[in-house]
C-alpha cells in the first residue's frame, strides 16, 4: 500500500484501493482483511445461501455425451440425431447443460486452471500492465475488477483477465500476457470444433432453414476470461458474480472443484451447477435467446466466493462480431406465432449490455420487439 493508508471501511478508500490503484480485489484479500468491507457487502436479496437452493433433479440433465458431433467419416445418424435433441431439450428448458467427450482434453483443461492461479498471483505491478489504461491492446486484452466498478452500488469480489482472439496467433503472442496465452489458446482452439458443433445444432434444431456460413457468422469473435475469485471473508455477506445473463450466443465454461455457480430454474429458484470432472459448463447466451426467438433460454446465474481458497473459473464467450444483425432467424416468428424480439446490430446489444452494471435478465428487455428502433448505427465507426 506504500506510504498511503486506506480505511476499507470508507466506500472511497476500497475504490481509490481497488479500482484506481490496480490491486483488485486480490490485494484487498492479501491485506488479511477479516470481514467484508461495505463497499462489497450487497443487499440480503441478491446474496447467495445455499440453504436456499432448490433440488437440481428436475431442471438439469445429466452430462451429455457429445462425442457424436464430433465425429468425422460415416457417423451413426440416428446417434447424432439424440444428441442434438437432448441439446436442444437442455437449451429450451434450463439454458445450461454440461458436456462430456467435448474434445477438450483434461491436460488442456488443468493448465487453463492452473495458468488463471499464476497470472492473479503475480505481484499488482505485473497484472498493472494489463489494466485497460495500460494494456498494450485495450480493446482485446485487458485485467480488471468486479463487472462495472463505475455503475456499480455494491462491488463483485472477482477479479479477471479478458482475452479476444482476432484468429490471428501473431496478435495473441504480441499483445497477451505470456504467463498464460499458450494455455488460453490451447484451450480456445480445442474447444473450436465442439462450439461449431453444438450451435449448428441447437440453430437447426429450431427447424428452419440456415446455411453453415450464417452460423459460422454467429461466432466471430471469441473471448477468454481468467476469473479469480480470491478467499472471502464473509462470502455470504458478498457475491462473486451478481445476478446476470451472458451477452454471448454461447458460452463454454470451465469451473474448478470447489463449485459455487448457481442458477435460476424458471422462476421456481436457484439451483447449484455442481463439479462434475472433465465435464464443461455450457450456456445459453442473450444472443441465441433472440436469434431463436425466445425458444432457448438464458438463463440468470451467478458465482458464490469461497472462505476457504481461491476458485477460478476459465469461460470461453462465443459472439458475433459488432456489425453482425441479430434477431429471430428468418421464418421463425412465422414458425412461432409471435415475433419476441426485433432485428439490431450485435453491436447496439453489447452498448447496451456493459453500458450498466449486472441486472439480472433486463438488458434483454433492449431487445424486446415492442420497444423502437434505436436511431444510431455502430457501423459508422467499426
Amino acid at each position: 500500500m506504500g506510504d498511503i493508508a486506506f480505511d476499507f471501511e470508507k466506500e472511497s478508500d476500497v475504490f481509490e484501493f481497488v479500482v484506481k490503484k490496480g490491486h483488485g480485489v486480490k490485494g484487498l484479500a492479501d491485506t488479511g482483511l477479516t470481514t467484508v468491507p461495505p463497499r462489497y457487502i450487497h443487499p440480503p436479496s441478491e446474496r447467495i445461501d445455499r440453504k436456499d437452493t432448490i433440488d437440481s433433479a428436475p431442471f438439469l440433465s445429466s452430462p451429455i455425451d457429445i462425442s457424436a458431433l464430433l465425429e468425422e467419416g460415416d457417423v451413426d445418424s440416428e446417434k447424432r440425431s439424440e444428441v442434438s435433441k437432448k441439446l436442444c431439450e437442455a437449451a429450451e428448458k434450463l439454458g445450461f447443460f454440461q458436456v462430456v467427450n467435448h474434445g477438450v482434453s483434461h491436460e488442456v483443461m488443468e493448465n487453463a486452471k492452473r495458468a488463471a492461479h499464476f497470472f492473479f498471483n503475480q505481484p499488482r505491478e505485473r497484472k498493472l500492465a494489463y489494466s485497460k489504461e495500460n494494456s498494450p491492446c485495450p480493446t482485446h486484452v485487458f485485467c480488471g475488477t468486479s463487472f462495472s466498478p463505475q455503475a456499480e452500488k455494491s462491488l463483485e469480489w472477482k477479479d479477471y483477465l479478458s482475452m479476444v482472439y482476432i484468429f490471428d496467433d501473431e496478435h495473441v503472442r504480441k499483445f497477451w500476457p505470456e504467463e498464460c496465452r499458450d494455455a488460453a489458446v490451447a484451450y480456445l482452439k480445442s474447444a473450436d470444433k465442439m462450439i461449431l458443433a453444438m450451435l449448428s445444432a441447437l440453430l437447426k434444431g429450431l427447424g428452419v432453414e440456415i446455411d453453415d456460413s450464417t452460423i459460422r457468422s454467429y461466432t466471430g469473435a471469441r473471448a477468454v476470461n481468467m476469473n479469480f475469485y480470491p478467499p472471502c471473508p464473509n462470502p455470504d455477506l458478498t457475491v462473486g458474480v451478481g445476478r446476470h445473463s451472458d451477452l454471448a450466443a454461447l458460452t463454454i465454461l470451465l469451473q474448478d472443484d470447489i463449485g459455487g455457480l448457481f442458477v435460476r430454474a424458471q422462476d421456481k429458484g436457484w439451483i447449484e451447477i455442481p463439479p462434475v470432472e472433465d465435464a464443461l459448463v455450457i450456456n445459453v447466451g442473450d444472443t441465441l435467446e433472440i436469434l431463436s426467438n425466445g425458444r432457448y433460454k438464458s438463463a440468470e446465474h451467478r458465482a458464490l466466493a469461497s472462505n476457504t481458497r481461491a476458485r477460478v473459473s476459465v469461460p470461453i464467450f462465443v459472439s458475433p462480431i459488432p456489425p453482425t444483425p441479430i434477431g429471430p432467424l428468418p421464418g421463425l416468428a412465422e414458425k412461432d406465432g409471435k415475433t419476441v424480439y426485433r432485428q439490431m446490430l450485435f453491436g447496439e446489444y453489447m452498448e447496451n449490455y456493459f453500458g450498466n452494471g449486472h441486472q439480472g435478465k433486463a438488458t434483454l428487455d433492449f431487445a424486446k420487439a415492442y420497444l423502437p428502433q434505436p436511431k444510431f448505427n455502430l457501423l459508422d465507426d467499426r
